[in-house]
């Protein structure tokens, strides 16, 4: 971990001891947990995301819009996604 990473988890280790913002952040993890899976995912197999968008159907707007958690997308539009991305949307 870098010089940033470690500031980065020094400043998450503080605000997580305030309940409040713990709450929230417990409750958007999943949100940005599976953003992360589908940048990774689009990164590795080299794809921009305008062709993502062209796969899935839609805007390439809608894909910055998802990767940046502007968006909140429809189970249905998260599916298609994943397929796109040639994998499944699975809930844990």
């Amino acid at each position: 971990m870098g010089k940033a990473g470690a500031k980065s988890a020094e400043v998450k280790e503080l605000l997580m001891k305030d309940e409040g913002f713990k709450t929230e952040y417990e409750k958007l993890k999943p949100r940005y947990d599976m953003i992360s899976q589908i940048i990774e995912a689009r990164a590795s197999q080299n794809i921009t995301r305008e062709e993502l968008a062209l796969r899935v159907g839609t805007q390439k707007s809608n894909i910055s819009r998802l990767e940046s958690g502007t968006y909140d997308p429809s189970l249905d539009f998260l599916s298609k996604v994943a397929r796109s991305l040639g994998k499944r949307y699975r809930l844990r």
